[in-house]
């Protein structure tokens, strides 16, 4: 990206605030935002906000290790926990209430993983049940969920998510300025 993408200007305001924000008008508590390289330059970002940074000090390791920061956080702020969300910091268009969406179907009581669904792929964000937290604090390398949330199992579900903007490349961000409403 050339700059650390959770500043990009969304709105406004920095993609990582406008992502937590988000998350703050969900009945989502508590939110944890995993911070890894230049944490200090991003967390400014968060000023005001009542969220928790938490700080992956081996974020190089790739995405499993800033999962696993994260559930250890949410944990130790909460112990008891029916889910987790995974909500990536780099989605801006994610429709107002998804988050409630994913918390609505996943009360249902019949899935122990409710992902966002966009054409046939399943996608973040994704709401774990507490069965899956001792897979997510087992996870390693820069793969996350991915392969997982191919699986087609009976007790996945998944909510449709119109749009699956990820900003991860220059022309991703000049594509989604272009598209994103004033």
């Amino acid at each position: 990206m050339g700059r650390p993408k959770q500043l990009l200007p969304i709105g406004g305001r920095p993609l990582l605030r406008h992502v937590a924000e988000r998350a703050l008008r969900s009945p989502v508590d508590p939110v944890v935002v995993v911070l890894g390289a230049l944490a200090d330059e991003i967390a400014p970002a968060l000023t005001g906000l009542p969220v928790h940074p938490v700080i992956n000090p081996a974020w190089n390791d790739g995405l499993g290790s800033s999962l696993r920061t994260g559930v250890e956080s949410a944990l130790g702020l909460a112990p008891v926990l029916d889910g987790l969300i995974i909500l990536p910091a780099d989605q801006p268009d994610l429709p107002e209430h998804h988050l409630e969406k994913l918390i609505e179907r996943f009360l249902q009581g019949d899935c122990s993983l409710v992902a966002s669904q966009t054409g046939d792929r399943r996608v973040p964000p994704v709401l774990f049940g507490a069965a899956w937290f001792a897979w997510l604090r087992q996870l390693t390398g820069d793969a996350g969920a991915r392969e997982l949330l191919r699986e087609d199992r009976p007790d996945f579900a998944a909510i449709p998510l119109a749009s699956n903007t990820d900003l991860d490349t220059p022309e991703d961000y000049r594509n989604y300025l272009r598209q994103a409403p004033p």
